[in-house]
């Protein structure tokens, strides 16, 4: 799918790409830290733009990621911040149906605090490697975002790089080569990103009763970023949800068609 047709929403300091394809009832997909669009594709696990073929689909860059610009403020960042962004963008494409979302780790958390916001907004959830929450797991997961942010700060955005490409993937993917990739976020914005996204926490759990959206989680294994305990904890509190969890990156990869039959 071409990249050449963003539109672009002005918010909050940042100028944040996204489009719309397809049509059909409307569809959302928002992406993870340190990704974008072009970098979820070139990971050849998850095919949303597949999604295109039954929905409108709404697909873009968080902000400071990708095509979409932003600014080095670490607030920016926080998960209520960017799901201001997804509903921002929700208006500015006219979407006034409930819209079916898709979020990964940072775009999971950017739809739960979305549809807490604007609940009526939204029609069925599906939340992808939900990252490490809450006291129990998300503790030692938000030091390492502020670690890391620190690493970058003290030894540059270009060595960090450089390290991060040398680094072992997560067991699941130790046999699959396309796991590697460069973040697709300016050196300058490095930092900052990872110390907002360090700095949030996904809503309480006894918030997320009031989320009565049918909703499908998926996690896989072996990520200390995004535990598997965090995605059974959703399941508990989330009054319709379903979980499925990922074994091997064959798993993985009947997502797209999981999400197609879920949202169909």
């Amino acid at each position: 799918m071409s990249m050449s047709q963003d539109s672009f929403l002005t918010r909050a300091g940042a100028r944040i790409a996204y489009q719309l394809n397809g049509s059909g009832s409307p569809l959302g997909y928002a992406h993870g830290v340190l990704l974008s669009r072009d970098a979820v594709r070139r990971l050849e696990l998850f095919d949303f733009d597949q999604l295109a073929s039954e929905h409108l689909l709404l697909t873009y860059d968080q902000r400071g990621h990708g095509r979409s610009t932003g600014r080095p403020v670490a607030e920016d960042y926080r998960f209520e911040n960017v799901a201001h962004d997804l509903l921002a963008l929700m208006d500015e494409a006219g979407l006034d149906e409930p819209m079916d979302i898709v979020g990964s780790s940072l775009g999971c958390a950017a739809a739960l605090y979305a549809a807490l916001a604007a609940p009526e907004r939204f029609g069925r959830l599906v939340l992808i490697i939900p990252p490490a929450a809450w006291d129990t797991d998300g503790k030692p997961a938000r030091q390492w975002y502020h670690d890391t942010a620190d690493r970058i700060e003290n030894i540059s955005a270009p060595a960090w790089l450089e390290e991060w490409a040398q680094g072992d993937p997560l067991p699941i993917f130790a046999d699959y080569p396309q796991f590697g990739f460069t973040p697709d976020v300016p050196n300058d914005l490095l930092a900052p990103v990872l110390h907002g996204v360090g700095s949030a926490d996904l809503p309480a759990p006894q918030d997320l009763a009031a989320l009565s959206h049918p909703t499908l989680i998926l996690a896989w294994e072996t990520d200390p970023l995004h535990p598997v305990s965090t995605a059974q904890r959703l399941d508990e509190h989330l009054p319709n949800s379903s979980l499925q969890i990922a074994h091997s990156v064959d798993d993985i990869k009947t997502w797209t068609h999981r999400i197609a039959e879920f949202c169909r």
